[in-house]
């Protein structure tokens, strides 16, 4: 029970262990030094995050980028239903495991293991934990978007990095992920478009105007993107391009 609670809990904002209204929060020591949760604050914790942790994952991490490229990839193809929906998210999920790997050893290694092994206290551990996760935001965050963010806040500037709040590095993050993936999403669709616009010139010129040009064109832009291995090209893009600071 112990390590399902820290699992669920490690993405839940931080003040709220530290809040000092919060009744439901009861932590007693026992003998032994360790830390006992009342079952009303397990229960609250896990009812919390299991709410919060799909628009986590979403949101704070490289899924985001990695669903709209790929819809949009399909879109530049012409092809509605194939891949379909689930294999494009499922697809998204694991290439978004691939590429957080190394922040989720991390965060195993800094929070998780020393708590299990009763080293820090469970405050420190989701302190430790959390760190790995914000440096990865914060490596793919826009200046320009972090500023307005702030501004918005109220916020007349921060010391670091490490002194920006999760409340607005978050919602910073999104935004460049977003602005990230409409500009690879730009790139992709370059040469789709370059063949719509030739096989409409060639059915033009043929007098050929009733005959849909994407009915036409799907076939090569299909070959085209079989020949030149599409798909390993792209995947390897996205996961590389989380490790390039923009």
């Amino acid at each position: 029970m112990r390590r399902l609670l820290f699992l669920l809990s490690l993405l839940l904002p931080l003040p709220l262990f530290a809040a000092s209204g919060f009744d439901a929060v009861t932590v007693t020591t026992n003998p032994e030094g360790g830390e006992t949760y009342s079952l009303s604050i397990q229960l609250l914790l896990l009812m919390t995050v299991l709410s919060f942790l799909p628009a986590a994952v979403m949101m704070m991490t490289a899924f985001t980028r990695i669903i709209i490229v790929l819809a949009i990839l399909r879109q530049a193809i012409g092809l509605m239903q194939a891949p379909s929906g689930q294999v494009m998210v499922g697809l998204a999920l694991f290439l978004t495991f691939f590429v957080m790997t190394p922040v989720i050893e991390k965060m195993n290694s800094d929070g998780l293991q020393p708590y299990f092994e009763d080293r820090i206290t469970l405050q420190q551990a989701l302190q430790n934990s959390s760190q790995p996760l914000r440096e990865f935001m914060l490596g793919q965050v826009r200046q320009p978007d972090l500023e307005l963010f702030g501004n918005l806040a109220g916020g007349e500037g921060y010391n670091g990095p490490e002194d920006v709040p999760l409340t607005v590095l978050i919602p910073a993050f999104v935004t460049s992920e977003l602005k990230t993936a409409f500009q690879i999403g730009f790139l992709l669709f370059i040469p789709f478009l370059i063949i719509d616009l030739v096989v409409a010139s060639v059915l033009m010129s043929m007098g050929m105007m009733m005959l849909s040009p994407m009915i036409v064109s799907l076939p090569f832009k299909i070959m085209l993107f079989v020949l030149v291995d599409g798909w390993g090209l792209v995947m390897s893009t996205l996961a590389s391009s989380f490790y390039v600071t923009p």
